[in-house]
């Protein structure tokens, strides 16, 4: 599940424009990161840069990955269970479900369930601003049916 996507950020351009500087170190995760199509941690993100450039700390792409959320160019999921997980920012709205046996992220999106939470908004008075849907599950072994039996 490593596609790259669609679109790839620019995360070098955007830190450019706060007036940081892009170091080797920084080029090569900036680029993990925009060929990135699953959710990496950190860590991965690190074990990813060093096959690159050896050179490279866990403490260099901590500090990349802290630059680029503070200026709204990635997101910071922490998941249930697990190291914090990253993905571009200005994505269209989607949710996630994690599988809890091998934490693999898949996205999603429903109208339905999209629906579904501004109708129970608007019931109690609320206008939603911003919300994340994250559900836990494990896939399905022939035989099993839905309700886990």
């Amino acid at each position: 599940m490593n596609e790259p996507h669609p679109t790839r950020p620019d995360y070098e351009a955007e830190l450019r424009k706060t007036g940081v500087r892009i170091t080797r170190p920084r080029k090569v995760i900036l680029s993990i990161l925009s060929d990135a199509g699953d959710h990496p941690d950190a860590l991965e993100i690190f074990k990813r840069a060093v096959e690159i450039d050896s050179g490279i700390s866990l403490s260099t792409v901590y500090r990349t990955m802290k630059l680029l959320e503070e200026i709204g160019a990635i997101h910071r999921h922490a998941f249930e269970g697990g190291p914090s997980r990253f993905e571009p920012a200005g994505e269209e709205h989607h949710d996630h479900l994690i599988d809890i046996e091998t934490g693999d992220v898949i996205e999603f999106h429903s109208a339905r369930i999209e629906e579904l939470q501004e109708e129970i908004a608007r019931e109690l008075g609320y206008d939603i601003v911003r919300h994340r849907l994250e559900l836990y599950g494990r896939k399905r072994r022939a035989g099993r049916s839905a309700r886990g039996g």
